[in-house]
């Protein structure tokens, strides 16, 4: 690896760390770059995955003070993610990359669309429901958690917007805490997924051990960052990534 791809991809993995724990889109650089630097597309996605895990612990050791209190439902969403995770990473290895890329842009608009509607649909949402509305969204919630695994141990860009966007439609809880959520749910996707693709793909360990060293230093930097955000600035942040990410999927 020369010093100047070397720097290119370490670069890359320091703001895809900041951006995965703020929103969870940093595939979105990490990819696409491995891809202008000449990797084949299925190794620079696993490396790429690999190389992200170690970001997303750090990411969630950041928001560490925001989890607090969220032990029971993260248990019951964690199976949902595992599974899921477990399921993805197993089609990218079986399916063709088109089979996602159609519907993917689709999923992440309308998470975008949940998400902008985040504060009056939970003013609803309260309005019908009773006091003792459940603070794990139920079954639907976890179907939903299961579904977005798959999404993101198959290829994982934008999965912390669809995840985002999730909550927003059907919780009511205050959005730091959802990210905080966000964060250790995209972990366990990526690093179930990284374990069968370490397992079973052809991974590149220079390009791996690069972006992990640097999305790191991103995920810690990101989760000082967006803590600091206001709850309007963070969802123009998530919704902005988000409809970037359509975009560039679409024309990928």
């Amino acid at each position: 690896m020369e010093a100047l791809e070397f720097a290119a991809i370490g670069a890359a993995g320091i703001a895809a760390g900041g951006i995965n724990a703020v929103v969870g889109s940093g595939t979105l650089i990490t990819f696409p770059t491995l891809l202008a630097l000449g990797y084949p597309a299925v190794v620079a996605n696993v490396s790429n995955n690999i190389g992200l895990v170690p970001g997303a612990l750090s990411a969630v050791h950041g928001y560490r003070r925001e989890l607090k209190g969220q032990r029971n439902r993260l248990i019951r969403w964690g199976a949902g993610s595992f599974l899921g995770g477990l399921t993805g990473a197993l089609l990218l290895l079986a399916l063709p990359d088109k089979t996602f890329d159609a519907v993917v842009p689709v999923l992440i608009i309308i998470a975008c669309v949940l998400l902008l509607l985040q504060p009056r649909l939970n003013r609803w949402m309260k309005e019908r429901q009773s006091s003792g509305r459940r603070q794990d969204g139920g079954v639907p919630m976890w179907c939903g958690v299961l579904g977005t695994g798959v999404y993101g141990g198959y290829f994982g860009a934008a999965q912390g917007v669809l995840l985002m966007g999730l909550f927003g439609s059907f919780l009511q809880d205050d959005l730091q805490r959802l990210n905080a959520a966000k964060n250790v749910l995209s972990a366990i996707v990526n690093g179930v997924a990284a374990v069968v693709f370490i397992a079973v793909a052809d991974v590149d360990w220079a390009v791996a051990g690069v972006i992990a060293a640097g999305s790191i230093l991103g995920g810690a930097l990101g989760a000082r960052v967006g803590r600091r955000l206001s709850p309007t600035v963070l969802r123009g942040v998530i919704i902005t990534v988000g409809v970037t990410a359509a975009i560039l999927m679409t024309v990928r």
